[in-house]
């Protein structure tokens, strides 16, 4: 194929997912990420559709720390970890979030993708299983993707947070000589919380390992924002926890598995992220930890964010609309069409209201809808704003009377 043909090729690609309303427009924020911001060609918005879920990555504690980072330990590693790439910070990060979980150890990674899949690819051998929530993350389903290819395990699917699904692919796989569980802690598209103590007894039923992605919990969910596992009462139960530092700690960047010390050092010998690419940078690292230590100091933020979420949920389905059912931040509006959701999303941005529209394929044919999250640092003036602003959207376009 030419270099023309090529690029020709792409933009017929790209000409048809405008045509099918589904092509991706940024939009330049010109301001800290807060519960407000200055959006080039808007104005100031409302965020209703940010992983900010604590109001961290403007919080003065944290971005300070960011910076002290940076004049101590410059802009980057400029190498791997296990050449000269492991900065002091990245001891004193990594000790701070095994404390915060409830694990032995944990590893810090540029990403939580990059954790997800380090793990995966890294862990599961020719001859184990690994399963997965039919509504994971796209990062865990890669994960497991390269894994089958690199190491020729078998990988299934059970669905969305059936246990007798779970149990039957596990019966299936009784030969297995390891059995893994994947799972998230809460559910992105769903704002759903995963069956933890389920999935634990049923891994201890088939001497299973537990595996999961705590992205959108970690400083969300539990008294004290440790996560699904302080939210069920069975912190240390869960064999390996992933996470990101890049939503509820300070939104900067990086991620983490946390675990077992052996494995962290299993992870640090062989995972090929750790192996080929750099080392978090020191700033994010320490901003990361001033923010796990911000948590620590200030549960209070937790409970506002929990107290939030209710209260927009309460308001929503008072104005007259169907979010699903739950109990996290994620509130996710059901609409119909996925000509309904992105026209709701436009809307509401003229009405200085930014929030996501999602329809299918990401969402089943028929549950298009518009994806809320909340944030600690929003205000009960925010939120009726923004339920208001729902509300005579909702109107214009047919969904309430």
């Amino acid at each position: 194929m030419s270099s023309d043909s090529f690029t020709t090729s792409l933009e017929a690609t790209i000409d048809q997912l405008k045509t099918d309303r589904v092509y991706k427009r940024l939009n330049h924020i010109a301001s800290p990420q807060a519960a407000r911001v200055q959006m080039e060609g808007r104005g100031e918005v409302l965020i209703l559709s940010s992983n900010n879920y604590l109001g961290l990555c403007a919080e003065p504690e944290v971005v300070r720390a960011g910076i002290d980072g940076l004049e101590r330990f410059g802009a980057g590693t400029g190498s791997v970890r296990f050449i000269c790439g492991t900065f002091s910070v990245h001891r004193e990060l990594e000790e701070t979030i095994a404390a915060f979980v409830g694990t032995d150890a944990s590893l810090s990674y540029v990403s939580a993708w990059n954790a997800n899949e380090g793990l995966t690819g890294t862990v599961a051998e020719e001859g184990d299983v690994v399963l997965s929530d039919a509504l994971n993350h796209a990062s865990i389903i890669d994960s497991m993707r390269l894994a089958k290819a690199i190491t020729k395990c078998t990988t299934g699917v059970f669905r969305h947070s059936d246990m007798d699904d779970l149990r039957a692919k596990l019966d299936a796989n009784r030969g297995a000589r390891r059995k893994f569980i994947w799972t998230d802690g809460i559910f992105s598209m769903e704002g759903s919380i995963a069956k933890l103590p389920e999935i634990l007894q049923i891994a201890r039923d088939y001497d299973a390992i537990v595996v999961m992605d705590d992205s959108h919990a970690t400083g969300v969910l539990g008294e004290t924002g440790r996560g699904t596992a302080e939210h069920f009462g069975v912190m240390g139960e869960v064999d390996i926890i992933t996470s990101t530092l890049g939503k509820a700690l300070g939104g900067a960047a990086g991620g983490f598995v946390a675990g077992p010390a052996v494995l962290c050092d299993f992870l640090t010998q062989r995972s090929r992220p750790q192996l080929f690419s750099n080392a978090l940078p020191p700033t994010v690292a320490a901003s990361a930890m001033a923010a796990v230590r911000f948590i620590e100091q200030h549960p209070d933020r937790v409970r506002t964010l929990r107290e939030n979420s209710r209260y927009f949920r309460d308001s929503i389905v008072e104005a007259g609309f169907s979010p699903l059912p739950g109990e996290t931040p994620i509130v996710p509006i059901i609409v119909g069409e996925t000509s309904a959701a992105i026209q709701m999303s436009d809307l509401l941005l003229d009405e200085g209201i930014f929030v996501t529209g999602f329809g299918f394929p990401v969402v089943p044919q028929g549950q298009a809808r518009v994806r809320c999250q909340l944030s600690a640092a929003h205000s009960r003036g925010d939120i009726d704003q923004a339920v208001e602003a729902f509300k005579r959207v909702g109107r214009k376009i047919g969904i309430l009377r």
